[in-house]
């Protein structure tokens, strides 16, 4: 039976990749990307010469078709979203349940993730984290989805791209200013950034900023019990 390996990447640092994701990407006979351009950036990095499979996210069922074409040929394949690892608001899913249905092994390969950093840095009290990954980009239901969110005591994590992370921030502190939040910017690159404070001064913070630039990651605490 042939194998399906998800391996998580580093979100940032190359160095962060971990020895038996590297052993793997050795190992395996294919390696199936969302982007076969950005992961050969790490693949070239550490020296590895493999075939390459394109498998985007926006036609991730065509690219599962050819994964599993291979796999039902005996050999072994590699899956790598962009960073971190896949799945988690990442391509990889469907990939995984098709080659499931298709009779063939999943194995993770754990590593790298902005959510995982994230919680581990931030230093807010929270029990429950729950991973809502990238809000909505519609002004309407991002709000609404929000209001939901932060009327639960559980904290919640957010990613979001540099061009929407001022609208979120504002929502959250139009909602509830004095809630406790952590923002990550680059985690584990050159100009990594924790800003932790009230959602109300985190906003402040990055509205006089004259450019934002890179990725967020957002941990907002959860309500405080009555």
């Amino acid at each position: 039976m042939s194998t399906l390996y998800m391996v998580a990447t580093p979100i940032g640092n190359l160095g962060d990749i971990t020895f038996r994701a590297v052993e793997t990407l050795k190992a395996v006979d294919s390696i199936a990307c969302e982007d076969t351009r950005h992961t050969l950036r790490l693949l070239n990095h550490y020296e590895i010469r493999k075939p390459l499979v394109a498998c985007y996210g926006y036609e991730e069922e065509k690219g599962a078709a050819r994964v599993v074409g291979i796999l039902d040929e005996g050999r072994d394949v590699a899956y790598c979203s962009d960073a971190g690892t896949p799945g988690m608001s990442d391509p990889g899913r469907l990939l995984a349940a098709r080659v499931r249905e298709g009779g063939h092994a999943v194995v993770p390969i754990p590593g790298p993730s902005a959510f995982a950093a994230l919680v581990s840095a931030c230093g807010l009290p929270f029990k429950a984290v729950l991973f809502e990954g990238f809000p909505s980009p519609k002004n309407g239901r991002r709000k609404s989805r929000l209001a939901e969110l932060l009327d639960r005591e559980d904290a919640f994590l957010l990613y979001e791209s540099p061009h929407r992370i001022l609208k979120l921030l504002s929502d959250i502190a139009d909602i509830d200013v004095e809630r406790q939040i952590c923002v990550g910017r680059e985690l584990t690159k050159l100009h990594e950034e924790l800003v932790i404070g009230t959602a109300g001064f985190v906003r402040d913070d990055f509205s006089a900023r004259s450019k934002i630039m890179g990725e967020f990651s957002v941990l907002v605490t959860g309500r405080k019990k009555a």
